[in-house]
């Protein structure tokens, strides 16, 4: 029952979160506009990425006052690989991730009824623009360093969350940057089939080769490295 719940929990962040994202464009274009700094290079990706940290913190208190539930299957799965979880399990994610997929559908539904037509006419999911078998690569090697880079921002970086949490953000922008060429790198396969689902894309092979097989390995890969590095000690110590 408790996985189950935990599972509900899931669904419902997801949701609220891959709804979020559509918006977070919206309010960094409009806030670079109303700040006038809309042409300067990086002023829309640093706006972007304090907006993301906001988002994050926000959405792990809920996710902690919903029981641990995570709107991004490679999250969880990386909290997992890194030994950082005793409690969860294989078959726990096994309901977890379904729950997930569905909260991605829910929330991209609800961006593109909700968010004014002006903008939702442009919303797109991410897209393979390269073989499926270059994209499983690419996804794989940007959810491998975010993975890697998260545990270690979080256990090695600096004592301030709140600078933490905007590293972390900065360095999943650069990984979109990079990757977007190849796959959008979204390194989160509950959006991406939310978005292949609405485009009636969500049985094809490559939806979970690319984004599901390539983003999880590459999770859990960049955890596996991480213990490696980092004793076991450090980690409980700091946890």
């Amino acid at each position: 029952m408790g996985v189950i719940k935990v599972a509900i929990g899931d669904a419902l962040l997801t949701s609220m979160w891959v709804f979020s994202m559509p918006l977070l464009k919206i309010f960094t274009a409009q806030t670079a506009a109303f700040l006038g700094v809309q042409t300067l290079p990086l002023a829309p990706l640093f706006i972007s990425t304090v907006l993301v940290s906001i988002l994050v913190i926000t959405f792990t208190a809920i996710g902690d006052i919903l029981g641990g539930a995570s709107f991004n299957p490679a999250a969880s799965l990386t909290f997992h690989a890194a030994g950082l979880t005793k409690n969860d399990s294989f078959l726990s994610m096994a309901v977890r991730f379904p729950a997930q997929a569905a909260g991605g559908v829910v929330g991209v539904k609800a961006a593109l009824e909700f968010i004014p037509v002006q903008y939702s006419k442009n919303l797109t999911g991410p897209s393979l623009k390269v073989d499926s078998h270059t994209g499983a690569v690419a996804e794989g090697a940007v959810s491998f360093v975010r993975s890697f880079a998260l545990l270690m921002i979080i256990f090695k970086g600096p004592k301030n969350c709140l600078v933490k949490q905007w590293l972390m953000s900065v360095t999943t922008a650069i990984l979109v940057i990079r990757g977007a060429k190849f796959t959008g790198a979204p390194m989160n396969p509950a959006s991406a089939f939310g978005w292949a689902y609405v485009n009636n894309r969500h049985n094809s092979w490559e939806l979970y080769y690319v984004y599901w097989v390539g983003a999880l390995v590459g999770a859990a890969m960049g955890a596996w490295v991480f213990r490696f590095f980092v004793p076991p000690s450090t980690k409980h110590k700091k946890a």
